[in-house]
């Protein structure tokens, strides 16, 4: 027979944890019908944050464009994110760790380079 008693305390926490974070979603939902707050009229429905209405919808599509440069803005906030370690570091890793990072900042650089020639940083 397999005991089974090693994994009572991890059900426990699973129970706490769906137990918490229902309360958290189902307490405020049950406060705002209990009080009234669920029911829009047109004061609570105007705008309150610009003060006047919007111009167009609030859904409308991106351009595709938007997120590219939002991509590679991540990829580059990366590289420097890489780069800090590896300048710390740089005493301990030697020329090996030098080297390497020249060539992850060539691939960089090559992929720049493709994005600029394919347009993805034109912006009209």
């Amino acid at each position: 027979m397999v005991d089974l008693s090693q994994y009572v305390p991890i059900l426990l926490f699973l129970f706490v944890a769906v137990g918490l974070s229902s309360l958290f979603v189902f307490l405020p939902m049950g406060v705002a019908r209990l009080t009234g707050a669920h029911k829009p009229d047109v004061e609570k429905l105007s705008e309150y944050e610009c003060g006047f209405p919007a111009f167009e919808d609030s859904r409308g599509q991106f351009d595709v464009r938007f997120y590219l440069v939002a991509i590679l803005f991540i990829i580059f906030d990366l590289e420097a994110a890489f780069l800090f370690p590896w300048a710390v570091s740089l005493e301990e890793i030697g020329w090996t760790g030098w080297f390497t990072m020249m060539i992850f900042l060539g691939e960089l650089a090559l992929g720049l380079v493709y994005a600029w020639k394919k347009g993805a940083l034109d912006w009209e």
